[in-house]
């Protein structure tokens, strides 16, 4: 993960916690010159994600803090297990403490939580992919936890993909309309996709073939929304060899193995980054 994904990001939840007044405990009680060795531990097992994130919190606060990573990002880890151990300023080490647990423990969550879900689905070809539902701000965190969880990323944004849904068409009017509109906007690198509902709606888009004027089809993909499983097969069905299909909809460990025994290319999950629970860890004094 580039750092400049995260250097704003860290900075802003250092000055959120230090406040006007820095760590009053710590500057109280630890003298300027003392230096200490620590660890991070997991208390939990899970997979690992992050560890950059959360040494970048210890290095804004003193450059002479060093980090050996044991564990490495996509690794999984056991409960008890160091992932790093830390060297530096005894200041540096406390006061970043919290700040460099947070992102962490965050990100090794959504990672151990996606892991969770694309094993569910080992044996079928279909992939587990994220969705825009992250935390404001933390996008591209998330979506790189999911990818060291195992998963693949769907869109980052409204700017770099089309998925036209139910609004979408109730405003043009029609989804030969909303696709004409789409496709004379659009340049010819960026991809199209349309949430369905039902097998008529998929019927009737995959009938549009080319897009008007252009020698392409009007659809690339094609999410399947909330499908009973029957349907979902059938609908898979029509896409194949002509679009890629995209099952999502209240999707589980539990339940993905059977959506995945239908056949979509794709099946999208939106709770591995609004809502994975975080992995406990630790970081401990030496």
């Amino acid at each position: 993960m580039n750092p400049i994904h995260y250097r704003n990001l860290v900075r802003l939840a250092l000055e959120e916690d230090l406040g006007r007044a820095g760590d009053l405990t710590t500057d109280s009680i630890v003298p300027a010159a003392a230096r200490s060795r620590a660890v991070i531990a997991a208390r939990r097992p899970g997979r690992v994600a992050g560890t950059d994130v959360a040494a970048e919190a210890f290095r804004q606060l003193d450059p002479e803090v060093e980090i050996e990573t044991l564990i490495a990002d996509g690794e999984d880890v056991q409960s008890g297990q160091v992932i790093a151990r830390l060297r530096g300023p005894s200041r540096a080490l406390l006061s970043g403490e919290r700040t460099a647990l947070n992102f962490m423990g965050h990100l090794c969550g959504i990672a151990t939580v996606t892991r969770e879900i694309v094993e569910a689905v080992a044996g079928y070809d279909s992939r587990i992919v994220c969705t825009r539902k992250t935390t404001p701000g933390l996008r591209a965190l998330e979506k790189y936890a999911v990818r060291m969880g195992g998963g693949c990323n769907h869109r980052f944004g409204l700017d770099d993909a089309v998925l036209i849904k139910d609004n979408h068409l109730k405003v043009a009017g029609s989804v030969k309309e909303a696709l004409s509109r789409v496709r004379r906007r659009v340049g010819h690198m960026v991809k199209v996709e349309l949430e369905v509902d039902t097998l008529q709606q998929l019927e009737q888009a995959l009938s549009l073939g080319e897009a008007p004027g252009l020698k392409r089809p009007a659809l690339d993909a094609v999410l399947l929304d909330n499908m009973p499983l029957d349907e979902l097969r059938r609908a898979v069905q029509m896409c194949r060899g002509q679009v890629i299909s995209e099952a999502s909809g209240g999707i589980t460990p539990e339940t993905a193995a059977q959506v995945a025994a239908c056949g979509p290319d794709l099946i999208s999950v939106g709770w591995i980054t609004h809502s994975a629970p975080t992995l406990d860890l630790g970081l401990d004094f030496e």
